[in-house]
C-alpha cells in the first residue's frame, strides 16, 4: 500500500506553537518500522493549475509569494515563510497522489483500492482564504482533479466521478462544505463536535454534531446512521476519508473522548463500508493534538494498520476478477 509523505518540509515556528509539526515524521518512523506492507513514497507538489480546481489565482499567489495579508495570515495560524508555502503544495499533492492510486490511471487500468496521506485534511481552507493551519483544501482539490481526470479518461463529462468525503476529524470541515455547497457531484459528510471549532459552521449535505465528552458506543451509533444516510442518498465512485485523530479522549482541541479502540472501531467500519461496495478509497491524517503526542501518532498508527488490511483484501479481489 502507498503512502505519500512530505515531512521533511518543516514550517519554523515559533517557540510555544500548538501545532504538533513533529506527529508527522513520527507517524512516518513507526509506519515504516511497523508496518512493512506500506511504501513509502515522497508527496508531489500541487501545481498552480491543480489548485485553481478549488482556490482562486489571487490566493495561490499570495501564498506562493507571501503577500498574504496578516489577519489572512493569523487566520491561518501559521507565519508565512518558503517551507510552509511547499509543504501545503505537497500536502495537497499527497492527497492527489493517493487519489490517483486508489483510483487507477486510464480506463483500463484498475487501481489499488486503497492509498493514504501522511498528513492532508485542510478541511477548513475556503476557495479564497486559510483557516485553522489549513493553507490548501487538499481533498477538495483532489475530488475535483480526480474528475477531470476521469472525465477525459473516460470522455463521459455527463457523468462525472461521483465523490464522497467521509470527514471523521473532531471539527467541521467548513471550507469543504462551502467549496462543494452548489455540487451535486460531491457529498460532504462531516462527523464531529457541536460546540467545537469552527464556531459558525457552513452546511454540508450530512453533518452529524455529537455533544461534549461523546465516547465510543454513541459515536458508532452516529456514525452508523450517517453512512446509511449517505448510502440512501449518494452512490459515489471515490471515498476521501479525513481519519482525525483529534476525536480521542486525550486530545488537547477534540473535547469528545473517544478510545483508542473506538477509534480503531470506527476506522473499521468506514473502510468496510468502502470494501462492502468495492470502492476505492484514499485517506488522510487530519487533525491530532493530543496532550501526548504519542498517543495520536498511535491513533493514526492503527488507522495505517487497518487500511493496510483492507488494501491487501482489495488485491486479492483484483487478482481473482
Amino acid at each position: 500500500m502507498q503512502a505519500f509523505y512530505a515531512d521533511h518540509f518543516v514550517l519554523p515556528l515559533p517557540a510555544g506553537h500548538r501545532f504538533p509539526m513533529a506527529k508527522y515524521r513520527l507517524l512516518r518512523d513507526r509506519v515504516v518500522h511497523e508496518l512493512p506492507g506500506v511504501q513509502m513514497v515522497q508527496a508531489p507538489a500541487a501545481s498552480d493549475g491543480e489548485l485553481a480546481l478549488v482556490h482562486t489565482p489571487d490566493y495561490i499567489a499570495a501564498i506562493a509569494q507571501g503577500t498574504l495579508a496578516a489577519a489572512a495570515q493569523r487566520e491561518i495560524g501559521f507565519p508565512w515563510s518558503a517551507a510552509m508555502a511547499e509543504r501545503a503544495r505537497r500536502s495537497a499533492g499527497a492527497t492527489v497522489a493517493a487519489a490517483r492510486v486508489a483510483l487507477g490511471h486510464g480506463p483500463n487500468a484498475p487501481g489499488e483500492g486503497v492509498a493514504g496521506n501522511m498528513a492532508g485534511g485542510t478541511h477548513h481552507a475556503y476557495a479564497g482564504k486559510g483557516s485553522g493551519f489549513c493553507v490548501f483544501n487538499d481533498v477538495a482539490v483532489a475530488a475535483r482533479l480526480m474528475q477531470a481526470e476521469w472525465a477525459r479518461e473516460r470522455r463521459q463529462p455527463h457523468e462525472p466521478l461521483r465523490v464522497a468525503i467521509i470527514d471523521l476529524d473532531v471539527h467541521q470541515g467548513n471550507g469543504t462544505a462551502s467549496i462543494f455547497a452548489r455540487d451535486d457531484s460531491v457529498f460532504t459528510l462531516s462527523v464531529h463536535g457541536e460546540k467545537n471549532f469552527p464556531f459558525r459552521k457552513e452546511a454540508g449535505d450530512l453533518d452529524v454534531e455529537l455533544p461534549d465528552g461523546c465516547t465510543d458506543h454513541t459515536y458508532l451509533q452516529a456514525l452508523e446512521h450517517a453512512l446509511d444516510e449517505l448510502e440512501r442518498r449518494f452512490e459515489p465512485g471515490l471515498v476521501l476519508y479525513l481519519a482525525g485523530a483529534d476525536p480521542f479522549e486525550g486530545d488537547r482541541l477534540g473535547r469528545l473522548a473517544l478510545s483508542f479502540d473506538g477509534l480503531e472501531a470506527r476506522d473499521r467500519r468506514v473502510f468496510d463500508w468502502a470494501w462492502q461496495r468495492r470502492l476505492p478509497l484514499a485517506f488522510v491524517m487530519a487533525g491530532g493534538y493530543g496532550v501526548n503526542i504519542d498517543d495520536t501518532v498511535q491513533v493514526q498508527l492503527n488507522t495505517y494498520r487497518v487500511a493496510l488490511d483492507y488494501w491487501k483484501k482489495w488485491q486479492a479481489w483484483t487478482r481473482q476478477a
